[in-house]
């Protein structure tokens, strides 16, 4: 339940933080009648969100067993993928993703209101149809038979939009690099074994050999039905009697994966986000003179 817990957490802070940055800009600049289309921008890429959600989960269920299992372990992979590349991104540019933002909203206002509904659209949906995608694959691979894993993708996503709220309301700081940082380390901790868990569906559906070729079997000394086997299926998808080649992937990908993330960032930011940074300071400061004066 851990596991998807912080998958809600992490994914939906990203969401939360886009939204307050977007809506903290607007009203700070005085442009209220903005915030009309923001919402519908939002409010449209949430519906598309679930939507796709919905699609994978009962789409699925129409399908044979080894047709599953391939669409499955298909999408593990690419929800790995996405989610890889997504906790690198987020990682380089969270300590500018508020100017980032800043440029973005201030072409789109120039620009008219399709333009700030597809700017908040784009904005929310690319985080929400990743969201979905993780969080359908992480809950399939960590399912125990309860609705325990899908309640801890709520109850992360719950707390994500609290913390927004604070955010928003000013009434909490952290270092949001730092933040995304262990997240983002812990995230790939998971993905490695949502990957092994799709490769094992691929050799269920018969996609890959090796299915009976097990790396070793200590389902006696932890039972997978266990409290403890539980918790460590839940946080980090751990299989008792894994295959040779899921054991192969997960190292192959957690280590160098996981060996990178930590490295340390050669590159700066880039000099038109240290240009809008200086604009939003710039505009922080005279209106902070206003309200003294």
């Amino acid at each position: 339940m851990f596991g998807n817990y912080l998958i809600g957490l992490r994914e939906g802070l990203e969401a939360s933080l886009v939204v307050c940055i977007l809506i903290a800009y607007l009203v700070k600049t005085g442009r209220r009648d903005a915030l009309k289309p923001i919402w519908i921008g939002i409010g449209v890429a949430v519906g598309v969100a679930l939507a796709f959600g919905a699609g994978l989960e009962f789409g699925s269920q129409e399908l044979t067993f080894e047709a599953q299992e391939l669409l499955g372990g298909s999408l593990s992979i690419v929800a790995v993928v996405l989610v890889t590349w997504m906790v690198f991104w987020m990682r380089r540019t969270a300590r500018h993703l508020k100017a980032e933002l800043h440029g973005k909203l201030d072409a789109a206002l120039r620009m008219g209101t399709g333009a700030l509904v597809a700017t908040a659209f784009l904005a929310v949906g690319r985080e929400g149809l990743e969201t979905a995608l993780f969080v359908w694959a992480s809950v399939r691979a960590s399912s125990d038979g309860t609705f325990a894993p899908l309640a801890g993708v709520l109850l992360g996503l719950l707390t994500a939009v609290f913390l927004g709220w604070l955010f928003y309301r000013g009434a909490l700081r952290i270092n949001l690099a730092k933040f995304f940082t262990w997240t983002g380390g812990m995230l790939v901790v998971v993905a490695a074994g949502v990957l092994a868990y799709g490769v094992h569906d691929l050799q269920e559906a018969r996609f890959l050999d090796g299915l009976a070729d097990k790396a070793f079997d200590i389902s006696a000394t932890i039972p997978p039905d266990s409290w403890y086997g539980t918790l460590l299926k839940g946080v980090f998808n751990f299989q008792p009697n894994p295959t040779v080649l899921q054991v192969t992937v997960w190292a192959l990908y957690l280590v160098p994966t996981l060996a990178l993330f930590l490295a340390p960032i050669g590159s700066g930011p880039s000099t038109r986000v240290k240009k809008q940074k200086a604009t939003d300071e710039k505009a922080d400061a005279e209106a902070s003179a206003g309200t003294t004066a």
